[in-house]
């Protein structure tokens, strides 16, 4: 069987093919990580109220923290893998294409992000952001702080678990805005 070469567009598309597989994994990811989160806080509430432990909300701000990072970062990636498709990959390709440069590659890439709605529909997505992984995480504190009758250390805890839940929340609405 005789070798056939491979060519360097060929390589950048094979390329192309790769970050928008992994980009299209993550926004699945990063998708059902919301209704993970939600599903996680119904069953700490349920299971507070069933067993009557009023220590049990404090699990559900480290859950919500490490689920609400987790959602940040494959954001953060799938952002990146558009900008760099954009930025490097795009361009690179088209100075190979016979017309040069003079038409876009891949234009979805940066058409997409110039919808007059975009801007509203990334405030909404913060705001729910910022309910599913912070304020559904304070509200079970408030719960819990509302006992009255918790140990210092449990207290010293939930305060920790305060700072990071805002934490979350200021990463949160910076990301959105380098976005």
């Amino acid at each position: 069987m005789p070798e056939q070469d491979v060519t360097f567009g060929q390589l950048l598309l094979a390329e192309y093919e790769s970050v928008k597989g992994g980009q299209r994994a993550r926004t699945g990811f990063r998708d059902n990580l919301l209704c993970v989160t939600l599903a996680v806080g119904a069953a700490v509430i349920a299971a507070t109220a069933q067993a009557k432990q009023l220590s049990m909300p404090l699990a559900l701000p480290p859950v919500c923290v490490v689920l609400g990072w987790t959602y940040l970062v494959n954001d953060e990636k799938i952002s990146a893998i558009g900008l760099y498709v954009r930025d490097d990959l795009g361009p690179r390709l088209a100075g190979l294409a016979a017309h040069g440069s003079r038409f876009a590659i891949f234009g979805w890439e940066a058409y997409h992000r110039t919808d007059i709605r975009r801007r509203s529909r990334k405030a909404i997505q913060t705001v729910i952001d910022l309910r599913a992984f912070c304020a559904l995480p304070l509200a079970a504190l408030v719960v819990f702080w509302s006992n009255g009758d918790a140990g210092g250390l449990l207290i010293g805890l939930s305060m920790l678990e305060v700072l990071a839940v805002v934490g979350l929340a200021s990463l949160v609405v910076w990301y959105t805005k380098d976005a």
